[in-house]
């Protein structure tokens, strides 16, 4: 037990007090220390505070007085404005109108600048707009800040507008696009929306031409659309329209005419379902007439229906039939596994892979024997076709009709081509290579069959079909050979004496022609068999001498009389061919035969 004496509890109080104070320096240390860090934090902010003030300071220095004309040329660009530009027009190849722009004005009321009464203005404008005073009041009584009073008025309505002078009502300019020849041409043309800029066609492929100008009027406007007038701004210049380049299409209005009228007068009288007659000129590729039925009128597009609208003889594909017996016949020629004098043996029918292939008259005819290439385009045997089609190899036949251009685009200047259809050769089994032969198992469009045909009347050199005149499209028409002048030559000779020795309405009596009818089943919708629907064709070139015109005649699921390409589509292709002949003058290449005399 350690006992307390008066100096030991001295020393033990002295020791406590020194601890004490000890704590009590070491604390005022501390706090000392963190105003000291405290005031070096808040200099360094403030340091770096007036550095961002003076970045500030040279930024909008820079910005005001070193950097001044780019933005000052900003804003010249925001309030920049370009004159009003009218299409340009669009004409056949004989100067005839088939589009053109015209300008027409929306008049509007503006309340807040209202100087009359609504009842005043109606009695001022009512017969200039030619509407009914009462039903005009109430319009400009309308507690809106903007009123329409009337859209689409013509030019000459507008300036009777402008010279009253009326501060509260304005006019609002615009262009619409006509069609002066209505229907003529609808899918050629197109239509063209300017309000949504949609256009179809030529209206679509030509776009940049059509409002393309020399010089564009640039100037200046307000957020409100007054123009600022400066010392080189030209008050005339900036109020008159500027007008695009003009087209000249490849189209002959009298060889269209006759197209659409022919072909519409067809489909009536056959309860077909669609049809199209293409004219070509074979040695420059230039489309003289092009029908497509259904049609409507560009200048109420908006009515027509999804059917209407579409060029199907761009987009869809079918099945040719027996036009297609021309390209086998060429494709054996070119690979040298026939020649004009060939003969294969007709047997009527044939079996490949558990089908069976039949001509169309093995009713009648059932066992023809040996035929030669004549008699197998004038009686469109399919057993001779398909024999034709097995005398190459699935490579040797695939690779000529891909040098045709089966399963390519024409690159025809109108929008939405589709490519067409030949499955690979790898793919084929021998009856699809047969089916092949005749027209089956390949699909076509109708312009990529018009445009191949028309190589065999150029000499073996197939021209890119375009419906522009050049010099406009000059680089985009390609001159492509496709096969050797001596097979363009046999077939032409081959299909003209084919036709010479028949009794076909397209057999002429100033003319020799070279064609050949089709009737081809139509797959279902879903491909998988064939319907009783079909499509009935002809295709060829006058005259055979000297080819100056193609046509192409399809109907689509006629339904009414003999339905056969030679009962349907033939007397069609005659009636364009006679009137075409004569619209473009062509000298006959044959003597009609001459009448017998009667004796007296």
């Amino acid at each position: 037990m350690q006992i307390l004496t008066s100096k030991s509890i001295k020393n033990r109080l002295s020791a406590g007090n020194t601890e004490k104070n000890f704590n009590m320096i070491r604390s005022y240390k501390t706090d000392k220390d963190k105003f000291k860090e405290f005031d070096k934090k808040l200099i360094f902010w403030q340091i770096i505070c007036i550095l961002i003030c003076f970045a500030i300071i040279v930024y909008l220095f820079l910005l005001m007085v070193v950097d001044i004309k780019k933005y000052r040329g900003q804003a010249k660009r925001q309030r920049s404005a370009k004159s009003f530009v009218m299409r340009g027009t669009i004409t056949d190849r004989n100067g005839i109108k088939l589009a053109s722009d015209k300008t027409s004005f929306d008049v509007y009321a503006h309340q807040d600048y209202y100087d009359h009464t609504p009842n005043e203005l109606a009695e001022i404008l009512a017969p200039i707009l030619n509407v009914n005073k009462g039903q005009l009041a109430k319009k400009l009584a309308r507690d809106e800040k903007v009123i329409v009073l009337k859209k689409d008025v013509p030019r000459t309505t507008a300036k009777k507008i402008r010279e009253l002078q009326l501060r509260e009502i304005s006019l609002g300019k615009k262009n619409e696009r006509v069609y002066p020849q209505g229907t003529m041409a609808a899918h050629i043309l197109g239509y063209y929306n300017a309000d949504a800029d949609v256009a179809a066609g030529i209206e679509l492929t030509a776009k940049d031409v059509l409002e393309e100008v020399e010089q564009n009027v640039n100037f200046e406007k307000t957020p409100d659309g007054d123009i600022i007038y400066e010392v080189n701004t030209d008050p005339a210049a900036t109020t008159a329209p500027l007008k695009g380049k003009s087209i000249v299409l490849t189209i002959d209005s009298a060889i269209q005419h006759v197209c659409e009228v022919e072909l519409e007068k067809v489909i009536r009288e056959k309860g077909a379902l669609r049809g199209t007659i293409i004219v070509l000129n074979p040695k420059n590729g230039e489309i003289l007439g092009y029908a497509v039925y259904p049609t409507y009128n560009p200048n109420n597009y908006k009515k027509a229906t999804l059917t209407q609208l579409t060029n199907w003889t761009l987009s869809d594909v079918f099945e040719p039939g027996s036009t297609f017996k021309v390209l086998t016949v060429a494709s054996a020629l070119e690979n040298g596994r026939i020649h004009e004098d060939s003969k294969v043996l007709d047997s009527g029918k044939l079996d490949i892979d558990k089908w069976t292939i039949k001509n169309y008259d093995y009713s009648v005819k059932p066992y023809p024997g040996w035929i030669d290439l004549y008699y197998l385009f004038e009686h469109s045997s399919n057993v001779g076709s398909a024999k034709v089609a097995l005398m190459m190899t699935k490579k040797e036949h695939y690779d000529v009709l891909k040098r045709f251009g089966i399963g390519e685009k024409t690159e025809i200047d109108l929008p939405g081509e589709s490519r067409g259809l030949l499955p690979d050769y790898h793919d084929w089994h021998k009856s699809t290579h047969a089916s092949i032969g005749y027209g089956y198992s390949v699909s076509v469009t109708a312009i990529q069959l018009a445009s191949i045909i028309s190589a065999f009347a150029n000499d073996g050199v197939k021209v890119t079909p375009h419906v522009i005149k050049f010099p406009q499209n000059e680089e985009k028409i390609h001159h492509i050979r496709i096969m050797s002048p001596e097979t363009a030559k046999t077939i032409t000779k081959l299909l003209a004496g084919s036709i010479g020795r028949s009794k076909s309405p397209v057999n002429l009596d100033m003319y020799q022609v070279a064609a050949k009818t089709g009737t081809a089943r139509k797959s279902t919708s879903g491909g998988k068999g064939y319907s009783n629907k079909l499509v009935t064709s002809i295709i060829g070139y006058l005259p055979a001498s000297n080819p100056q015109v193609l046509i192409y005649v399809v109907v689509d699921s006629p339904s009414k009389g003999a339905l056969w390409g030679s009962t349907v589509a033939a007397p069609v292709f005659r009636e364009v061919a006679l009137q075409t002949a004569r619209i473009m003058n062509i000298a006959p290449d044959k003597q009609a035969p001459k009448k017998p005399v009667k004796a007296n």
